[in-house]
């Protein structure tokens, strides 16, 4: 196989639960707010800060690399907005998972390259 024509992907399911450890682990508790399908299911993350909220949601950067966009925009919204964009999102792929943590300066607490 050529290198780059395919790389390793954890199952989404096992992602999800490193990201709580972590977020345990550095004191930004986390929840799962929906299930999605266990192997291959995209992922948002809520961050519930000091000013509001943040929506991330997985995608890929200009080079392929895996990123995560802030799906809500740069700058944190309410409870009503961070919602609608998550039932959006749900309604066009409906084996998302979605994750909530408390970060009160709205960072995950996982690596996060954010673009």
């Amino acid at each position: 196989m050529a290198v780059g024509m395919s790389e390793a992907r954890v199952k989404s399911g096992l992602w999800v639960s490193m990201a709580l450890r972590m977020g345990q682990g550095d004191g930004r508790f986390g929840v799962v707010l929906r299930k999605g399908d266990p192997d291959a299911g995209g992922i948002l993350v809520v961050l519930r800060g000091r000013d509001g909220l943040v929506v991330l949601s997985q995608t890929r950067g200009a080079e392929g690399v895996p990123a995560w966009l802030r799906g809500t925009g740069p700058a944190p919204v309410d409870q009503a907005a961070a919602d609608a964009y998550v039932e959006r999102q749900i309604r066009f792929d409906p084996d998302l998972w979605v994750l909530e943590f408390e970060a009160p300066d709205l960072l995950p607490p996982f690596e996060a390259r954010i673009v």
